[in-house]
């Protein structure tokens, strides 16, 4: 029998005021998988992350992590249950060092990386640990963000275009940095418009279009899918 997914969404709809921005989403994340979710700019990835972590006001449908329904929860107690969103934008405090930065989530449960693991993982936030958060490159910002969120505990992690207007070589980091995760047992869900990257990392793909899902493609599958996804995604 088949092990319950650690993360599934079922008719999700989701609303910015009038806006019906997601219309039934459906997809599943299994312990230790990493699952992206590709499709072209407006598809709905973002929301679906922001509505999984309960930041979209208005949402219905079923959204259960480790079998228990969130869809209603407040943010807090759904970061409480062991779920933690590293958005696109970062949200690196300016005002802050590094290492202040890196300490603010706190710990929810345990089983985080210290900070030991951490420096290891990124041994530039190690170099720039007194350094103000806004001091750092696009790339080490990226870095701190996804740090901050393995502090905490938490077991589901969903990163939000992590490797946007980043330099090939962090890009490549972070794919190590996801790779590494997933070794030690993080799930990840990822948004990613760079499938190129995703091919190096996940093990599924889910693609969006206008607010639904409209394939599953296992990685394994990718190249033979090819046209599909170049279809799918216009490029």
């Amino acid at each position: 029998m088949l092990e319950a997914p650690m993360l599934k969404v079922a008719g999700l709809n989701a609303w910015y005021g009038e806006s019906h921005i997601l219309h039934g989403v459906d997809f599943n994340v299994r312990a230790g998988e990493v699952v992206t979710l590709l499709g072209r700019n407006g598809a709905g990835k973002t929301t679906t992350m922001k509505s999984i972590m309960g930041l979209v006001p208005r949402r219905e449908g079923s959204i259960q992590f480790k079998g228990q329904e969130t869809v209603n929860l407040r943010s807090d107690t759904i970061a409480r249950a062991g779920i933690a969103l590293c958005p696109e934008e970062r949200g690196i405090f300016a005002s802050l060092s590094v290492t202040e930065n890196l300490m603010l989530p706190p710990v929810i449960a345990p089983g985080g990386l210290d900070i030991a693991t951490i420096h290891a993982l990124f041994p530039n936030l190690k170099e720039r640990a007194n350094s103000q958060g806004t001091k750092l490159s696009g790339g080490e910002q990226q870095m701190l963000a996804i740090a901050r969120i393995l502090r905490t505990g938490a077991k589901l992690l969903l990163l939000d275009e992590p490797t946007e207007g980043l330099a090939p070589v962090i890009v490549q980091q972070i794919g190590r940095t996801i790779r590494e995760i997933k070794q030690r047992g993080y799930t990840v869900l990822l948004v990613e418009q760079n499938f190129r990257f995703a091919a190096t990392v996940a093990d599924r793909h889910y693609v969006m279009e206008h607010g639904r899902v409209i394939d599953m493609i296992p990685n394994d599958q990718l190249s033979a899918n090819m046209d599909k996804l170049h279809d799918y995604l216009g490029v």
